[in-house]
């Protein structure tokens, strides 16, 4: 099976909910939801730090996958305030989101130190959900195409063909993110899922290029949902804060696989 025929749905709950909240949030998202097939989809969850080894213990591996919201590229050494692979590792992390725009834009991340974390995740066996877009101000220039190129190939520098089988990329235009956040149209999110897709086939040729998931984030709710995972290339959704609601988030799941399946 491809991995592009698998539906990824996942959702970042930032700096949120506490511990007590997450495994509540898990355990009753994985009721709700145990009766899907994992093979059809690949359903993740990345919750703060202090939450992830009470999440990864509160609801099977096989059911819903925990991943980090960040990562240092050290193993190691004098980085007060980071959190290494090791420490990941250790309770269970399986994905590493890397570069959302908050830490591209609060914490003033390169797109260097995003190619330093995506091959440090990829090290450890981690799979990286590296996460991609354009600001308001690029949109207007109209370089958004240029900008995500850029981001994808200094991220991606120096990934294997082999590696780069266990990448995953979110495409969430700055604009669309947060509670000020405008959705993207269908036809705009999909034009650049396009571009993104045409991208990593040329960085890892057709075979392996066209085979990595390509999630959509930006404001995804029960209004687009539907109408987003409609287009072509577009892969999966990356949800925020219309996915807290484990009620919800179940009915946005049940609401897009079906047609997602149809493709």
């Amino acid at each position: 099976m491809a991995r592009t025929d698998r539906f990824y749905i996942g959702t970042n709950t930032k700096m949120y909910m506490n511990i007590s909240q997450t495994v509540d949030f898990l355990t009753k998202l994985h009721s709700l939801t145990k009766d899907i097939s994992r093979k059809k989809i690949n359903l993740f969850v990345l919750p703060s730090y202090t939450a992830l080894d009470a999440a990864r213990k509160s609801v099977p591996k096989e059911s819903i996958s925990i991943g980090a919201q960040n990562m240092c590229w050290e193993e190691q050494g004098q980085f007060t305030g980071e959190i290494s692979p090791l420490m990941l590792k250790e309770v269970g992390v399986e994905i590493v989101q890397i570069g959302h725009s908050e830490r591209r834009d609060i914490f003033k991340e390169t797109d260097t130190e995003e190619n330093k974390k995506v091959l440090c995740a990829l090290k450890h066996g981690f799979t990286p959900l590296l996460c991609i877009g354009e600001t308001r101000e690029q949109k207007e220039k109209k370089i958004a195409d240029e900008i995500i190129r850029i981001q994808l190939k200094i991220g991606l520098n120096q990934v294997t063909l082999e590696q780069s089988k266990k990448v995953l990329i979110a495409y969430e235009p700055v604009w669309a993110i947060g509670a000020e956040g405008t959705p993207a149209s269908k036809e705009y999110a999909d034009e650049k899922h396009k571009v993104i897709k045409q991208t990593l086939i040329e960085l890892f040729g057709k075979t392996i290029g066209k085979d990595i998931p390509v999630l959509y984030g930006g404001s995804v709710n029960n209004q687009n949902a539907l109408k987003l995972i409609s287009m072509p290339h577009i892969d999966g959704l990356f949800i925020g804060r219309s996915a807290w609601d484990a009620d919800n988030f179940n009915h946005i799941i049940r609401q897009v696989l079906p047609l997602f399946l149809k493709r």
